[in-house]
Order: structure tokens, then C-alpha cells, then sequence
């Protein structure tokens, strides 16, 4: 974690600089508190663990710093159904497909080589990929049992 936050702090610093935005002490402590997430988080989830680092910031700051990390490529803003809205570390995470279930909004992540290989092969004209995100929709297995068996249950009556 912390190669990946001094790396990420270079860049966040550079970005402030650039964009002429002041280097805050906040902005530096939530983007260390993502760097902690394996994975995807959200807004609530942040909040939650930089209170729990008596870190206090408001959830207007907590927006505001993430719009600037997208802005600065340093996270990815995914929106896998319409009230879920989850962050991810860009450098934490190789290119990824992502399954959603449609039931219950869980969200697993699967690596597929063969299909990271087609994306990067492929030649689309006049754009160049630089990252890529599938959101694949459907069942998860606990809501396709919970599914069947209020089924079995429904016919029996």
C-alpha cells in the first residue's frame, strides 16, 4: 500500500499543480484511505473508514476530492445499476470484466485473459483504448436458489 500511495500522492500532487487546486490535507488522507480498498468501494464505505480514523470530512468533500481523483486518473467511477455508484483504485485494478446481479446489485470481478487480449488486439479506427470495463447483468447464485425454491414453493399450493 504504501509504494502505491507515495506513487499516487507524486501524481495527485503534480494534478493540484496543473490545475492550479490546492494540496489539502484531506485530499491526501482520503486518497490514502483508498489505496487501503482491495477492490470497489463506495462513498459510504470511505466515510465510514475515515471516521473511524478520527479523520472528520464531510461528504461534499468527500464528493468534490473524488471527482478530482477521476479527473486526475487516478480512480474509475463505475456505475453498475442505477443506485450504485462504487469508486475503484485505477492502478490497483488490471482490467477487469465485472458480473452484476440484477436481483440483490451484488458485484464480482472476473479476469478473463483470452477476451483482455481480443480487447487489446483490436483495432477500431481513429480511437485508441486505454482502458476498458464490461459490466455483464444477470443472476447471482444465491438469488437464482432463492428464486427456485420460492418457485417449488408456489407450485406445491
Amino acid at each position: 500500500m504504501e509504494n502505491i500511495y507515495t506513487d499516487l500522492k507524486i501524481l495527485l500532487t503534480d494534478y493540484l499543480t496543473t490545475q492550479k487546486l490546492r494540496k489539502t490535507d484531506e485530499r491526501y488522507a482520503i486518497l490514502e484511505q483508498i489505496c487501503l480498498f482491495p477492490s470497489h468501494f463506495d462513498i459510504c464505505m470511505l466515510y465510514d473508514r475515515l471516521k473511524e480514523t478520527n479523520f472528520r470530512v464531510s461528504k461534499a468533500t468527500l464528493y468534490n476530492t473524488l471527482d478530482i481523483l477521476i479527473a486526475a486518473d487516478l480512480i474509475v467511477k463505475h456505475q453498475f445499476t442505477a443506485k450504485s455508484i462504487q469508486y475503484e483504485l485505477k492502478a490497483m485494478a488490471e482490467t477487469h470484466s465485472h458480473l452484476i446481479c440484477s436481483m440483490c446489485g451484488a458485484v464480482r470481478e472476473i479476469r478473463d485473459s483470452s477476451l483482455k487480449r481480443d480487447i487489446k488486439n483490436m483495432k477500431i479506427s481513429r480511437f485508441t483504448p486505454m482502458f476498458h470495463t464490461l459490466y455483464i447483468y444477470g443472476m447471482c447464485s444465491k438469488c437464482k436458489y432463492k428464486l427456485q425454491k420460492n418457485n417449488k414453493g408456489n407450485t406445491k399450493q
